[in-house]
């Protein structure tokens, strides 16, 4: 919204114009983070490709396990079964309830956009872990027992990926309505205690490598940083905070 020598601003229209440019910026830096994250995660991906990160992923992994018997998780029996409690947060059937709870509470207070994103990011989420696990089939830990089934390839981690993208994402949506400060701050504060909560059990139960839970956290980041984009692109308004 150029204007020329001479000519003056209607006043009724600078409000518009101090939202279009706030939103632009926003757009720029996201999608600069999000540009980061995807850097990230690829230079996570050649480095475990070229079996860069094996050395510090095997003492990483080990330094969780009784030197005695490896296949002992350092702490009492209690906190690992509470770390698999832990671990299902970022589980297929959880994070599809959550998606589910999350869609229905925006259809509720009429944010069909805000539903439409949180589904649509989440469902190509889960297609893009699939794929990208296909693509570098790395093997799971084998110098441990798993405290939990697996089924697929380990890189990157499906748990670590789909809880950042579903719970970074809902976050993000909500922050996008909510105009406290606080509650905004309040809302990632939670979303990211339970990615990382997730990520770390599952190198607690050995069934992925450290290398693995932070290339999910980053392509998930990524990926939720592109959903932040495409509600703005697609009309939606970040509410700035009031206090």
């Amino acid at each position: 919204m150029d204007l020329k020598i001479g000519e003056r601003l209607d006043p009724r229209r600078r409000p518009l114009l101090t939202l279009i440019r706030w939103i632009e910026g926003q757009v720029l830096l996201i999608l600069l983070a999000a540009a980061a994250a995807l850097w990230a995660f690829l230079e996570i991906a050649d480095e475990v490709s070229e079996g860069e990160t094996e050395d510090l992923d095997h003492r990483l992994l080990l330094s969780l396990r009784n030197p005695a018997d490896p296949n002992d998780p350092l702490g009492p029996g209690n906190l690992e079964e509470a770390l698999r409690d832990v671990t299902a947060l970022g589980g297929f059937t959880v994070l599809t309830l959550v998606t589910v709870a999350g869609a229905l509470f925006f259809l509720f207070h009429r944010k069909r956009l805000h539903a439409a994103v949180l589904v649509g990011t989440v469902l190509t989420a889960q297609f893009a872990s699939s794929f990208t696990k296909a693509l570098y089939d790395r093997p799971r830990p084998d110098l441990v027992s798993h405290g939990s089934y697996v089924y697929s390839g380990s890189f990157p981690s499906g748990h670590s990926m789909l809880s950042a993208v579903t719970y970074l994402t809902l976050a993000m949506l909500i922050a996008s309505l909510e105009t406290r400060r606080a509650t905004k701050i309040l809302v990632y504060v939670l979303a990211m205690l339970l990615l990382i909560a997730v990520g770390l059990s599952r190198i607690y139960l050995g069934v992925h490598w450290p290398s693995d839970v932070l290339g999910g956290w980053t392509l998930g980041a990524a990926w939720s940083l592109v959903a932040w984009i495409m509600l703005l692109k697609l009309g939606g308004r970040t509410a700035p905070p009031t206090d």
